[in-house]
């Protein structure tokens, strides 16, 4: 009995939203469907990108892992979120901590990466159409796309480590949903200015350096569409790169919001709600995004019902 209390005392507490009964209900059942609607959509694109061969193209190569990427994400966070919104256990073990802080840091990070490499990608297909076979090759594809998962294990392996070993002193109230780092830091009874400072430096480099890229790819597509002076490349443009500007603007305007705003306002509600877009919004409508304005990938899922239909018959 004395161990179990001992184990319980050890366990760290996610508050959450606990302040607000009614509201934990809407936000179970609203989360409960946005996950749902994640695991189906992010796979359904994973399988078409995969099956078609149409869209063996370096663009559904990126996409797939982006939506890889969504799918692991909410996964490492929601589960525990859920459990946490119906019943009135907000504990979460150490172990468990320790994992859903690494495994969606590391995430996340990876994601910040990828959207850039994406974007790179739409810049070589809109400003360099005549060589982008040659230059966007599967090897180079496989290379960038590494590079955006160790970027984020690397990232992971040094924030989450510094975090995890600060003293607490026995502080176990985390006041959040998720084991983060901005959160976690704050549990420490030891100066945490060093550490404010790496994870802004962190930030910068994760953030705001990747979504550089992103504005400079897509100042050099605006240039180059613009010199064609065509309504079709217009549209064609448009097209190609306005799913993932969406993307883009939805992740990276709720997560700079965390990561970057001064650590003195964490706490408040709002940064919960703002975390809430980014890990259960964001990648439900990331597949809806890229469905409903892409043919390419409504006309895929469309062949492989039709192939599903004619196989069972």
């Amino acid at each position: 009995m004395t161990k179990s209390n001992e184990s319980l005392a050890d366990d760290f507490i996610l508050v959450g939203f606990s302040d607000q009964p009614q509201l934990e209900k809407i936000l179970f059942v609203v989360v409960l469907i946005s996950y749902l609607l994640t695991l189906v959509g992010n796979t359904a694109i994973i399988l078409v990108s995969c099956l078609d061969p149409i869209l063996h193209t370096p663009m559904y190569y990126f996409l797939s892992n982006l939506s890889f990427v969504d799918l692991c994400f909410t996964t490492s966070i929601v589960p525990q979120l859920l459990w946490n919104l119906h019943g009135p256990s907000k504990t979460i073990s150490p172990i468990g901590c320790a994992i859903q802080l690494y495994v969606s840091l590391s995430l996340g990070s990876t994601e910040c990466v990828l959207l850039a490499i994406m974007a790179f990608d739409r810049y070589a297909a809109v400003c360099r159409p005549l060589h982008y076979p040659r230059v966007m090759h599967s090897r180079l594809c496989q290379s960038l796309a590494g590079m955006a998962w160790l970027s984020g294990m690397g990232n992971t392996l040094i924030q989450g480590t510094i975090t995890l070993r600060l003293p607490r002193c026995g502080n176990n109230r985390i006041y959040h949903f998720i084991c983060e780092v901005p959160a976690m830091i704050k549990l420490a009874c030891v100066d945490i200015r060093v550490n404010e400072v790496q994870l802004l430096v962190a930030s910068l480099v994760l953030l705001l350096l990747p979504l550089a890229l992103i504005l400079i790819s897509y100042g050099c597509i605006v240039q180059a569409v613009m010199r064609i002076r065509s309504a079709q490349a217009w549209h064609k443009a448009l097209g190609t790169c306005g799913s993932h500007l969406l993307v883009v603007s939805l992740f990276y305007g709720t997560i700079t919001a965390i990561y970057i705003q001064p650590s003195s306002s964490y706490a408040h509600s709002q940064g919960k709600f703002i975390t809430l877009l980014y890990t259960v919004l964001t990648p439900t409508l990331n597949p809806l995004i890229y469905t409903l304005r892409n043919k390419d990938v409504k006309g895929a899922l469309k062949r492989l019902v039709r192939k599903d239909q004619s196989t069972a018959e």
